[in-house]
């Protein structure tokens, strides 16, 4: 099963369960009214949260949904940034550059990165809370990339 259709089988998972029509469960005994304020009414949004902060599934490989910041390469320039969205998309950010856009896959444990159409099989060396690091069978040499995590990066978006 492809990466798209593995994560949109997840997706689909979790808006069935927060779909679910069991009832609420009992209401715990009333506060005083004082202690009932309108601030109070977006409680239902904190099982989002909680949704959105949950770790991945298993399946998931640990360098998603991260922003990794090149330290070392033989061949990207220290401090470009490479997000691997959830979706599949491969955003490439170099300081004062325009995003680049490309597309990754992850099947039976082998990445594949694709940039411009093209399709570079990837080893990965390290994967770790700390370091990232890939070898991009790239045309001509290989290309090796040491990554670590780019601390107050936000996650990039997707191309519209």
């Amino acid at each position: 099963m492809n990466q798209t259709l593995r994560l949109t089988t997840i997706a689909a998972v979790l808006c069935l369960a927060a779909c679910d029509d069991k009832p609420a469960s009992p209401e715990p005994a009333a506060a005083p009214p004082a202690a009932q304020t309108p601030a109070a009414e977006p409680a239902p949004a904190a099982p989002q949260a909680a949704t959105e902060t949950a770790p991945p599934p298993a399946d998931v490989p640990a360098f998603v949904g991260k922003v990794w910041e090149v330290k070392t390469s033989s061949a990207a320039a220290p401090g470009t940034r490479y997000s691997f969205l959830a979706d599949g998309t491969l955003v490439i950010e170099a300081e004062g550059g325009a995003p680049g856009y490309g597309k990754w896959t992850y099947e039976n444990g082998a990445l594949t990165m694709i940039e411009e159409g093209i399709s570079y099989p990837t080893d990965i060396l390290k994967l770790d809370a700390t370091a990232f690091e890939i070898r991009s069978h790239n045309p001509g040499a290989p290309v090796t990339i040491s990554l670590v995590p780019a601390e107050g990066v936000t996650l990039p978006s997707p191309p519209n």
